[in-house]
């Protein structure tokens, strides 16, 4: 009967959320449970270029390296490592000299692919039994893919793996491509599967692949708690309890569940995998992670935004990100032009020659201190930033951030929206983005942002308040339900006190009226 193999692949793909800093020990302790389990095979790490060894961490420049890890006793358990064609010197493996790792499952990109099968045959030559992984094989013309199982055949590994890299695979596709493999790999050659938790599909699509039954043996990629490079893989402990009820194997899923109390779950705490909206998206458009991780982190994008975003892109740039490439759609979406001459003379009406003191959503004004600032200031006119206080009521709400907006309930004054926002109400007063948008790192700031439309609408001063700047140990809004930017420190301060320097210099002079860091630069 063909075997039903499973390959937990923890300490490599769930290295990515803590960039593989897992200890030598709780790495031993991870590798000998799985052991224990019964796990056929257990992956060790990666091979790659790296400037030395470091016994805490699971990524090695040789095989030596990662055969420290393993355990006196190996039991029925197989031991493999990962190497990437293009990120690892062939020339520092060792022969395979019949104990240790003695499987090596290598990847390329679909830009190296005929490199990577280069690469493939030397690492065979060395003696290992050698897994042939493309990256995204959903990224693949069945054309391509036939060449590529025309190359494998040739090379004759002892596995070919399935790929899912972008968690775009759904039911249809499976059959697809398992068929098509199934069909044309040489029948001695076993088929693996990997797969992402982008549509949290992974165990659905795991149960049919192994119900294909198909007349080889196969593998099934998984890993503790699903740990992996976010979204997460397929979670080993489920797949393992199907197999033991569904065809009679026998893991041990006590020694599974230990593994995961002691080392997987404390990290779940820190860095949240598994299934979310915005890898959904990517996946739906076959993309690299890295696009929905880049608009994520812009923190003013809803998931309609990054949706509409993700469908833009050039299938010629969704295997491989490019940042340069991704800011530009950012750019165009933000920058919608309307029509907003009624909107400027009503604002330049109602600003024009008044003090206006404009309200960021920093800490410091949730102080007595700040709000009594804010009481104090004499201004003649009252506008908030991508906020509603609830301790005044502003004359305007100023809103550029599409999140933000959204979770504005029944908003008590006249709003002021920038172009970007969908959709816009008919009521609001819509400026262009690009009117405001500044040609600095800080163009899209709320705060810089209504500080030169007052500049436009010929304000006589601001007055600021609640722009506290980026301090470590402080917290950054009086608001803790806002996003945090933990990336944010001195470099940024510096950016955005230049920036409301010049223009205070190009005619709207700017005071503070709670403490901040920008005005400390």
């Amino acid at each position: 009967m063909p075997k039903i193999d499973l390959l937990d692949c923890t300490l490599r793909d769930g290295g990515y959320v803590n960039n593989w800093h897992w200890g030598f020990a709780p790495a031993r302790d991870i590798i000998s449970t799985l052991t224990k389990a019964g796990t056929n095979i257990v992956e060790v790490g990666f091979l790659r270029n790296v400037p030395e060894y470091n016994p805490d961490v699971t990524v090695c420049n040789t095989i030596e390296e990662l055969n420290r890890l393993l355990p006196a006793n190996t039991g029925h358990t197989l031991y493999s490592g990962m190497a990437m064609r293009s990120n690892y010197d062939i020339r520092k493996l060792s022969p395979y000299e019949g104990k240790g790792i003695s499987i090596l499952r290598i990847t390329a990109h679909e830009y190296d692919i005929r490199e990577g099968m280069d690469f493939a045959r030397e690492v065979k030559a060395r003696g290992y039994q050698l897994s042939i992984n493309p990256i995204n094989i959903m990224g693949y013309s069945d054309k391509d893919l036939l060449w590529i199982l025309d190359q494998v055949n040739a090379i004759h590994p002892w596995q070919f793996s399935i790929v899912d890299t972008f968690g775009s695979m759904r039911r249809r596709d499976l059959d697809r491509i398992v068929s098509l493999v199934d069909h044309n790999l040489a029948p001695d050659i076993r088929v693996g599967l990997h797969l992402h938790e982008n549509m949290a599909l992974s165990f659905c699509l795991a149960q049919e692949f192994v119900e294909k039954q198909l007349q080889r043996d196969i593998t099934i990629d998984a890993s503790l708690m699903g740990m992996g490079r976010i979204p997460g893989n397929l979670p080993i402990e489920l797949v393992a309890d199907y197999l033991n009820e569904s065809h009679s194997a026998h893991y041990d899923i006590d020694e599974l569940m230990d593994a995961i109390q002691d080392h997987i779950a404390p990290l779940k705490g820190e860095t949240q995998w598994g299934y979310t909206p915005a890898y959904f998206l990517s996946a739906r458009f076959n993309l690299h992670r890295n696009y929905a991780e880049h608009y994520l982190a812009k923190g003013d994008l809803t998931n309609r935004d990054i949706n509409h975003i993700l469908s833009a892109i050039d299938r010629s740039k969704a295997a491989v990100f490019d940042a340069a490439y991704a800011d530009g759609l950012y750019n165009e979406y933000q920058r919608r032009n309307i029509d907003d001459a009624k909107a400027l003379e009503t604002l330049k009406a109602a600003f024009g020659g008044k003090r206006v003191l404009v309200l960021a959503p920093g800490a410091s004004l949730a102080t007595p201190e700040g709000q009594a600032a804010v009481a104090a200031a004499g201004a003649d006119l009252t506008v908030s930033a991508n906020f509603c206080p609830e301790f005044c009521t502003p004359d305007y709400a100023f809103y550029t951030n599409s999140k933000r907006y959204e979770k504005a309930e029944a908003l008590p004054c006249p709003v002021i929206l920038t172009s970007n926002l969908r959709p816009l109400p008919e009521q609001a007063l819509a400026v262009c983005y690009d009117r405001l948008a500044g040609a600095d790192a800080q163009a899209g700031n709320s705060v810089l942002m209504l500080l030169r439309l007052l500049r436009l609408c010929g304000a006589a001063e601001a007055l600021l308040a609640g722009a506290d700047g980026y301090r470590e140990g402080t917290p950054a809004y009086a608001d803790a339900r806002l996003h945090t930017h933990t990336d944010r420190g001195t470099a940024y301060n510096v950016s955005v006190a230049g920036a409301i320097r010049a223009v205070s210099a190009a005619g709207l002079p700017v005071r503070f009226v709670t403490p901040s860091e920008y005005e400390r630069i």
